[in-house]
């Protein structure tokens, strides 16, 4: 496996993180309370009422999201503060976690449990439910993969096709799951894709062009950073859809080059264009790889594979709420 000097930055918890979650937990709790109060334990549960409760794991997987909540709970602590409409008593509680992001869990296993009032738990239940199920359905099938590739060399990346606004909180659950983080966004790295090339080649793709567009790319990155714009080297990564432009690439000034769509005997014969070039540039696999053939693909020996459904098409893991120690 060939790796590069220096990969993507990934996705760790982080005070960057949390200021990321903070915005997506205030709108759940005003979706959920709409600036004025949650009208069914109002009227049902009172105030000094205690309670004990657990998170269970409805079934098997990984778990991730724990760390988000006691945030949960002082973000609803932060609303009864302000006011909103008295919605809720303050919440003095406390979660006393039983597992950490990352952990396989079993079906049965207590994940967290909650000691304090009855009231603010039930209002944020649901919120706390959704925050631990997508992102240790997220985690759950990241490891999925992961395991599906274990002793070929390959690892698994995921992609941009995230939920607007979770990005940093879906790539950390793809961490916990064992993956590893492609591009942050767009301002983390350079990928010339296939759109990109497209639109500078007018429908025809000749050697000469390739060439032009990445030298002209790479010309343009170093005068911004002579300039000031950028303030490190950014990975440079190509992608192509055919064995004749990784030709044309495999000799040109790039880090990481990105197999578009290709069949296993295309990625066959791509690692031995890779040999023949004796240049040693990671080469990734992408497209219509799922769980199904994703042990194939890296049996070709491409040394990256990123997938898109780790966070796309992900089902929510089950866990619940249960009531006693």
């Amino acid at each position: 496996m060939i790796n590069l000097p220096q990969d993507f930055l990934q996705s760790t918890w982080s005070p960057t993180l949390e200021e990321a979650a903070l915005p997506l937990i205030r709108m759940a709790l005003q979706e959920d309370l709409g600036g004025q109060r949650d009208w069914s334990t109002w009227v049902s549960v009172p105030e000094p009422l205690e309670a004990k409760a657990k998170i269970v794991c409805r079934e098997s997987g990984v778990v991730s999201g724990l760390k988000l909540l006691p945030m949960i709970q002082a973000e609803l602590a932060e609303l009864t503060v302000k006011g909103a409409g008295g919605s809720v008593p303050e919440t003095t509680g406390r979660w006393r976690l039983c597992a950490s992001d990352g952990d396989r869990v079993e079906r049965g296993t207590v994940v967290a449990r909650w000691d304090g009032p009855a009231a603010p738990l039930l209002t944020m239940e649901r919120t706390v439910l959704n925050f631990l199920g997508r992102l240790s359905g997220i985690s759950t099938q990241t490891r999925h993969f992961v395991d599906a590739v274990v002793g070929t060399g390959t690892e698994i990346y995921d992609t941009r096709k995230t939920t607007p606004g979770w990005r940093l909180l879906e790539k950390y659950a793809v961490r916990c799951g064992g993956g590893r983080n492609h591009r942050l966004g767009l301002y983390s790295a350079i990928m010339l894709k296939d759109n990109h090339l497209a639109s500078r080649l007018g429908g025809t793709s000749s050697p000469g062009n390739l060439r032009e567009i990445i030298a002209s790319a790479r010309a343009k990155m170093a005068l911004a950073k002579s300039q000031g714009l950028v303030d490190t080297d950014l990975i440079f990564q190509v992608e192509v859809d055919s064995l004749a432009q990784l030709a044309v690439v495999l000799h040109e000034d790039v880090d990481l080059i990105l197999l578009d769509n290709m069949t296993l005997h295309e990625l066959r014969q791509a690692l031995t264009m890779r040999e023949s070039s004796k240049k040693r540039i990671p080469l990734e696999a992408s497209g219509g790889i799922n769980l199904a053939n994703v042990a194939q693909v890296a049996g070709t020996g491409v040394d990256r594979i990123s997938v898109g459904s780790l966070t796309h098409s992900v089902t929510t893991l089950d866990l619940g709420l249960d009531w006693g120690e």
